[in-house]
């Protein structure tokens, strides 16, 4: 995993950092999910370099884990 380190001692990630975690959705996907405030929004370094704030990306991994105890399947009975 290529992490980043701040002067704050935040940990950034980058593209290939998020699919390592499992998130495979397309970048044009990730910026309606982050519009739409479903995803935590990218820190842009540079015209073309933008990263994720770790923290912030594994909070949001724990919500989704969170979130399938409401789910329901119309096949469970």
């Amino acid at each position: 995993m290529a992490k980043f380190a701040t002067s704050t001692n935040k940990i950034l990630l980058s593209r290939d950092d998020l699919k390592e975690l499992g998130i495979w959705q397309s970048n044009s996907t990730l910026i309606r999910l982050e519009q739409a405030g479903r995803f935590p929004v990218r820190i842009r370094l540079s015209g073309a370099c933008v990263c994720w704030d770790r923290e912030e990306v594994l909070s949001w991994i724990e919500a989704r884990k969170a979130e399938r105890a409401s789910w329901t399947y119309a096949d469970a009975r």
